[in-house]
């Protein structure tokens, strides 16, 4: 299993202590503490010895860095040198790099350094100050340089080991509390991405489809009409044998009338029912009567669309008035 891999980076003979008491809170964390002393960083021939603390720095998930009083060895790295301006160390080339890697970085200052860090800011660039608890001023020049960053700079004074590793116990449980809340946020922003998808998905399908049928709606329109129950009742009781559509009232009263039926406006029902009525006198005396019902068109007299499932009988009524009875009064003498 993967673990946290934790680069503990200071000066090693006054901080060595504190270094072996950190290395073994973190092993008992369960993580992989990263420290030269213990081997843990593999040198090569290739290159100096620095470089791959560096290498081992890049690979780390987090840094902890132990400023004490001490600079310790200087780095050889010449675009560090021309970058700051001045030759630092390697354990504050080890933090830069950290921090330029975007790693998670932890910076303790020795509390009596972090005292005399103040002196240093009222007499800066005097180099005529002597300083008690650093062998070299450009410990706080560095230290400046950090808590000046924008991001990246959680510092810490320190007396002991304890106060390092009581503050990074705390600050692993808040991280691990943030990575739970960060997976149930993971799996939201899933949902709302696949909800997202299947939307944008639906409204591609929706207008490729529309795109499609564009140029045909016209002809879907006239084979729903020509397969209309009233078409087909119409057909069969004025005995058309050919296919016709109605497109609204105008249509069929011009079908009326071209079958010699003549309109006679609108009639109501006793049921309340509302009908247009035509009418034709017949040769025998008789005559026939034909209402359709209203609720077959919309409100600009226009024919709606009607399942055959729905269709009633109501819906188209004819009659045959005869004086003297005759045949079936469902059938046009035609």
């Amino acid at each position: 299993m993967a673990k946290p891999r934790v680069f503990i980076s200071s000066t090693f003979y006054d901080l060595r202590q504190i270094r072996a008491d950190i290395d073994q809170f973190l092993k008992g964390l369960g993580y992989e503490a990263i420290r030269n002393e213990e081997g843990s960083i593999p040198y090569g021939k290739e290159e100096r010895l620095e470089e791959y603390c560096i290498q081992e720095v890049r690979h780390s998930d987090i840094l902890v860095s132990i400023i004490g009083g001490r600079f310790g060895s200087e780095s050889k790295d010449e675009a560090s040198i021309e970058k700051y301006l001045q030759k630092g160390s390697i354990s504050q080339r080890e933090l830069r790099t950290a921090i330029d890697n975007q790693k998670q970085v932890y910076i303790f200052i020795d509390k009596n350094v972090s005292a005399e860090y103040q002196t240093y800011l009222l007499n800066k660039g005097n180099d005529k100050v002597n300083y008690k608890f650093v062998d070299d001023q450009r410990i706080y020049s560095f230290i400046e340089e950090i808590k000046n960053l924008g991001v990246n700079n959680n510092i810490k004074d320190f007396e002991t080991s304890e106060d390092i590793t009581g503050y990074l116990r705390e600050q692993f449980a808040g991280l691990f509390q943030r990575f739970i809340d960060d997976q149930r946020r993971v799996k939201e922003i899933n949902l709302i991405a696949e909800l997202e998808r299947t939307s944008k998905n639906l409204n591609q399908l929706v207008e490729f489809i529309s795109n499609q049928n564009k140029d045909q709606q016209e002809e879907i329109n006239q084979i729903l009409m020509i397969n209309h129950p009233l078409v087909n009742w119409l057909r069969a009781k004025l005995d058309i044998k050919y296919n016709f559509y109605i497109v609204g009232y105008n249509d069929l009263n011009q079908l009326m009338l071209a079958r010699r039926i003549s309109p006679q406006g609108e009639v109501m029902e006793p049921d309340g029912e509302e009908y247009y009525m035509w009418a034709r006198n017949n040769s025998d005396g008789s005559t026939t009567y034909i209402k359709i019902s209203k609720t077959l068109f919309d409100e600009d007299s226009q024919l709606i669309n009607v399942l055959a499932a729905n269709w009633k009988d109501s819906m188209a009524i004819v009659n045959n008035i005869n004086p003297m009875p005759f045949g079936n009064d469902s059938d046009l003498p035609f």
